[in-house]
């Protein structure tokens, strides 16, 4: 079964864009657990635009489901990782004044930097996955760094997929294969909706984590937080 951990930065950025603590950050992160949520996601950047630095430091113990921190690996980031100490850490190669995840690693150039940092936190009993583009490559050299998964950076799917849906998921299903083949774990994310979701994940069945935020959130607006999620979980099931 794929687990679908939910990304919470756009509750976040709502409650930011007026101040004070409305929408509250803590009591979504609760009810996305509540609803079936099999993960929470967060994903704090230096400029704290959306998720802050308390705020995940709140979450962790007001949650029973596995949770997740996405970012840079900056020495403030690896810090704050360590001393929070979740079930997954995600690392991802923002620039600092990214509007959001553009591309992964090339894990073949950081890959001495990437050992590194891997080794920090699979020393606390952190699981460690990289965010990498579907390159076979860059999947068997992430495998090299010791990550335990890697994470499949999806928005090149989610472009191409109503125009060529088998040709968008191709380079995905070889970049899952080798990452099968080497012993990664294997999740995704970055643009997967209610309309792309269920193709990806028939194409890779094998797949152990989706992490969806703004899509689900957008979807919520309209149906509800318990129903976007209950219907994100049936793509991922059917």
């Amino acid at each position: 079964m794929t687990k679908l951990s939910v990304n919470i930065n756009k509750i976040a950025t709502i409650r930011n864009a007026r101040g004070g603590d409305i929408p509250n950050v803590l009591s979504a992160a609760i009810n996305c657990q509540r609803f079936g949520a099999d993960g929470i996601t967060v994903h704090p950047r230096p400029d704290e635009r959306h998720i802050r630095y308390q705020d995940v430091i709140d979450i962790k113990p007001i949650i029973t489901t596995e949770f997740n921190i996405e970012g840079n690996p900056t020495e403030k980031f690896i810090e704050l990782v360590v001393s929070v100490k979740p079930n997954q850490v995600t690392l991802v190669p923002d620039a600092h004044d990214a509007i959001t995840s553009n591309a992964g690693w090339n894990t073949v150039k950081h890959r001495d930097f990437l050992t590194y940092v891997v080794s920090v936190f699979k020393k606390e009993g952190i699981r460690v996955s990289i965010f990498v583009d579907p390159s076979s490559v860059f999947v068997e050299n992430a495998a090299a760094t010791g990550a335990d998964r890697v994470e499949l950076y999806t928005e090149p799917y989610a472009s191409e997929f109503s125009t060529n849906a088998k040709k968008a998921v191709e380079p995905y299903i070889k970049a899952a294969e080798t990452a099968r083949k080497v012993g990664l774990g294997l999740n995704a994310g970055h643009d997967l909706n209610l309309d792309n979701l269920k193709y990806f994940k028939q194409n890779i069945p094998w797949l152990d984590e989706v992490s969806i935020g703004h899509a689900l959130i957008a979807d919520a607006l309209y149906i509800g937080l318990e129903n976007a999620i209950q219907m994100y979980k049936r793509q991922l099931s059917e």
